[in-house]
This record gives structure tokens, sequence and C-alpha cells, in this order.
């Protein structure tokens, strides 16, 4: 197993692991996006660009989740 080999399933772990976690905190939803940067790096790095591109769609449609929920939880502190 080479080093990109580890280095995607390593991305691709830790992605799957912080989505599965989004529900317990808005962090976990920004960690995602991060993961999903990460895979797509990955992507790039093998060649498979249309895998690269839709992983930074995932990481922007993750960070927009991620703001939505923050304001959210800010006005429930508010309130």
């Amino acid at each position: 197993m080479n080093d990109i080999t580890v280095f995607g399933v390593s991305a691709l772990t830790f992605m799957m692991a912080m989505y599965a976690l989004e529900g317990r905190h808005p962090g976990f939803t920004l960690a995602f996006a991060f993961g999903c940067l990460l895979s797509s790096v990955y992507g790039f790095l093998i060649g498979a660009w249309p895998f690269g591109v839709v992983e930074i769609i995932w990481c922007g449609v993750a960070l927009r989740k991620f703001q939505l929920r923050h304001a959210q939880a800010m006005a429930v502190r508010v309130d």
C-alpha cells in the first residue's frame, strides 16, 4: 500500500466518521467539510478529477450547513 492510498483511506474514513457524528454538534459538520476537502485532494492526486470536483462541492455544501447550524445554535443560546 503506497502513501497516497493510505492518505485516501484515512481521509475517507475521517470524512465518514464525521458525517456519522454530525448530529451531535455543529463542529462535526465543520470537520466533515474538512474531510470532504481531504477526499477531494485525494481524488485529484490519483487522477480521478470528477471525484475531486464532487468532493469540493460536498465541502461547500457542508460549510453552508455548518453556517446554518452554528447560527441556529447561537440563536438558541440567546433565547
